[in-house]
């Protein structure tokens, strides 16, 4: 089982666009609502100051660009590494990831495209690492996602063939590259999707919460 992090297990939006302005104000850039920030969600963190600049009609050179991309990292990790840090788990993750884990006995990855430290704080301070075999960061690879290859690599390192993998995930990113790997795909319909209504997704099929999960997988294999 491969999940998808931002907008699947962890609604992270308010440390986004918190991080994402600070370093917008220091280069004294305006900053974005949070309900805009929201549908710049997907595909890490360089595309997410992509968008910013493109939605603030600014430009920066590479090293401009390179320079807000830091800022924003190191905004976000002392955010969501602080006592109030924002990231809050979606309604039936934990209990979804604990059935999977304990009563199904099946491996678990995560793969997202933001930075593998930044992922791996998060799942340990929301006490979901224990859960979670294999982590897969926007870092870890050459490509992310929609690139198959963060997949690829998640099974290789699960020892599973990506055709008996089931992605997990809210976006188009995540769709396009499970139908690369050659796996199914589930989608939620509460997540970012880049802005765009995350039930017109050409997945496999929908599930209103993760708890709804491990009834769909039973049903499946019956």
């Amino acid at each position: 089982m491969l999940f998808d992090l931002d907008g699947t297990l962890l609604d992270t939006v308010d440390a986004i666009a918190a991080a994402l302005n600070q370093a917008l104000t220091e280069r004294a850039l305006a900053p974005l609502p949070v309900a805009e920030v929201r549908m710049m969600i997907g595909r890490g963190g360089p595309m997410l100051i992509e968008r910013a600049l493109r939605r603030l009609g600014a430009v920066l050179d590479q090293r401009g660009q390179a320079a807000l991309l830091e800022r924003y990292f190191l905004h976000y990790e002392n955010i969501e590494s602080g006592a109030e840090h924002s990231a809050r788990i979606y309604p039936g993750v934990r209990e979804c990831l604990k059935q999977l884990q304990q009563r199904l006995q099946l491996p678990l990855a995560v793969v997202t495209n933001k930075q593998q430290q930044l992922a791996r704080g998060l799942l340990e301070r929301l006490e979901l690492s224990k859960y979670i075999d294999v982590l897969i960061g926007g870092d870890s690879c050459e490509r992310r996602k929609p690139d198959p290859q963060p997949l690829q690599v998640a099974c290789e390192a699960l020892r599973v063939d990506t055709a008996q993998a089931l992605m997990i995930g809210d976006s188009v990113n995540d769709v396009l590259a499970a139908r690369a790997a050659g796996m199914p795909v589930v989608c939620v319909p509460y997540g970012y999707n880049e802005g765009n209504d995350p039930r017109a997704l050409p997945c496999d099929a929908f599930i209103e919460t993760l708890d709804d999960l491990p009834a769909l997988l039973t049903r499946a294999t019956l």
